[in-house]
């Protein structure tokens, strides 16, 4: 398979001046009649010379002839430092990085350590029914003993019309937020509450940076962690004395 691969980019690189080269637009056309609902944000030249990079949402792409017959669905990687890196990765990180950063705390839960033993921040989108989430969250006190502040956004995994939605939606909205959350999270009920909230947002906002999965942690950096990890492990990767 990696032999076929290999062939049809080289095909794509080096022999496409025997096929009729579509714009960007015209291939984004292509996509949305053959899938509508495939959300296609733009079509680009990709770092590949030859091969176009029709983006979706999510941070995934699709890459495809410049003729628009062929595509390959798959991760694309380049070698730095002797090592294979995800150029997906690439994007996202700096992405990451920025948007997180612009959110309101306001909107966030936060768990933090006091500020001046503050040594290292992590964004979490979670959800209140994800078991590993639940595990995660039983970490939090450790984590702030070792320095580390949990900023949690929201992402029901099952969607916007899910009983996971509606219990975040819940905890977002009660009295005492960060109380409601651990409660739900500890598997107790709370009381259903609706408000003007930011869980849609912060949703869709992971889509866009690439989570597809909770826990997701977040660092700094933008560097983006699948799944649950011990206080003691991450303050490892965050190097944390």
């Amino acid at each position: 398979m990696k032999f076929i691969i290999i062939a049809w980019m080289l095909v794509c690189c080096f022999g496409s001046f025997n096929v009729h080269a579509l714009a960007p637009e015209e291939i984004k056309q292509i996509i949305q009649k053959a899938r509508p609902d495939l959300p296609v944000i733009a079509v680009r030249e990709s770092e590949i010379s030859g091969v176009y990079a029709a983006e979706l949402q999510g941070g995934y792409t699709l890459y495809f002839s410049r003729d628009g017959k062929y595509f390959i669905s798959g991760e694309l990687y380049t070698i730095e430092n002797n090592q294979f890196v995800s150029v997906r990765e690439l994007r996202l990180k700096p992405l990451r990085r920025e948007q997180l950063h612009q959110q309101d705390d306001a909107e966030l839960l936060v768990f933090s350590p006091p500020e001046d033993q503050i040594k290292a921040t992590v964004w979490v989108f979670t959800d209140i029914d994800c078991g590993w989430c639940r595990k995660l969250h039983q970490e939090i006190p450790a984590f702030n003993k070792q320095g580390i502040a949990v900023k949690y956004l929201a992402y029901p995994q099952a969607g916007l019309s899910s009983d996971s939605y509606t219990k975040v939606v819940s905890a977002w909205c009660s009295d005492s937020p960060k109380e409601a959350l651990t409660r739900a999270k500890a598997g107790q009920s709370i009381p259903v509450k609706v408000c003007p909230n930011p869980v849609a947002k912060q949703y869709y906002l992971g889509k866009e940076l690439g989570v597809s999965g909770t826990p997701a942690v977040i660092y700094e950096d933008g560097t983006l962690q699948s799944g649950y990890v011990n206080a003691v492990e991450l303050a490892r990767r965050l190097g944390i004395n």
